[in-house]
């Protein structure tokens, strides 16, 4: 992260301690792979209890009235596109529900358990939901952030992920940076948290190793205001050669650092096995210039947390 220049901090004992769950052949790896795995960031209890809030979250969601649409018109589509823009690109200072396809019938009722509809929960769960912003601002994820030179980092986004068992949908490959663009690049950094193991046969991350060092060639961006996509995309996803992604499974309570370039990807999960995941993103704010073209982008209401407070 930030060109591959990692500085020495003066640090007291307890600052010491947590800088050395991430050792120096770890930031080796993280600086020539663009991505790497630390185990055990968090106990095993720990990811239960983040699994449990989630569900509790679910049990009293509300589903997004653009989800209920029923699919009898051409009009209802455009509503039910419309509505999934919207209820996105304002999500980034809230929480909200993100579904898998077919999880809904033509009335808006649910075909399968509401617990098992779910793609993901995002994206200001940092923010607003006690246990995971403990996580977030952990004196572990701190270390890792001043062990890689980061002076000061800001929290942009978080989720739950949840790779729903059977249906979980592929994730095709890509780079973070393509929809949370720095000038320059190289300023952001995803922490990929497994709340259970992921392994291949759940789909697990997938890399180019050292991919992270050859730019982007795609960006998301808002479209002109009054008008509809409401984002669009610059340049195109280049073709990427599938014998050269490398899998990395992570046990329960690891997390994997993610360079906002390196590519990757994952499987769907056609298991019957969840792979229950929190993530977030951070991005050094220092000589930074957050792109106002990004989908997400601070509000009044939340502006992009410090990493190094509670």
């Amino acid at each position: 992260m930030l060109h591959n220049v990692y500085v020495t901090l003066e640090l007291d004992r307890s600052e010491k301690t947590t800088m050395d769950f991430m050792t120096d052949r770890d930031v080796q790896k993280y600086l020539e792979d663009g991505y790497v795995v630390l185990d055990d960031l968090l106990t095993s209890q720990e990811c239960d209890e983040l699994r449990q809030r989630m569900a509790e979250i679910v049990d009293r969601m509300d589903v997004p009235e653009h989800c209920r649409i029923t699919f009898s018109t051409y009009h209802d589509e455009q509503l039910k596109t419309q509505g999934n823009a919207d209820y996105f690109i304002t999500s980034g200072d809230k929480v909200c529900f993100f579904f898998e396809k077919g999880v809904f019938d033509d009335k808006g009722e649910f075909i399968v358990p509401k617990e098992r509809s779910l793609n993901k929960v995002g994206h200001a769960l940092h923010a607003y939901e006690p246990l995971y912003k403990k996580v977030t601002h952990s004196p572990k994820v701190q270390g890792i952030a001043k062990k890689l030179g980061v002076v000061s980092p800001v929290i942009l986004q978080s989720m739950f992920i949840f790779k729903q068992p059977g249906i979980g949908g592929e994730v095709t490959p890509h780079q973070d940076a393509t929809f949370l663009y720095t000038e320059p690049l190289g300023r952001v950094m995803g922490l990929w948290i497994a709340l259970e193991d992921a392994t291949v046969n759940n789909g697990c991350l997938c890399f180019i190793p050292g991919s992270h060092n050859s730019g982007i060639s795609r960006r998301m961006v808002r479209t002109p205001k009054g008008t509809f996509p409401l984002t669009d995309f610059t340049g195109r996803e280049q073709a990427y050669d599938e014998t050269k992604f490398i899998s990395a499974p992570v046990k329960k309570g690891g997390v994997v650092l993610i360079h906002g370039e390196v590519v990757h990807c994952s499987a769907q999960n056609t298991s019957e096995d969840s792979r229950h995941v929190y993530t977030f993103h951070i991005m050094e704010s220092q000589d930074t210039r957050w792109s106002p073209d990004n989908w997400l982008q601070p509000t009044e209401e939340l502006p992009f947390p410090p990493l190094y407070s509670k």
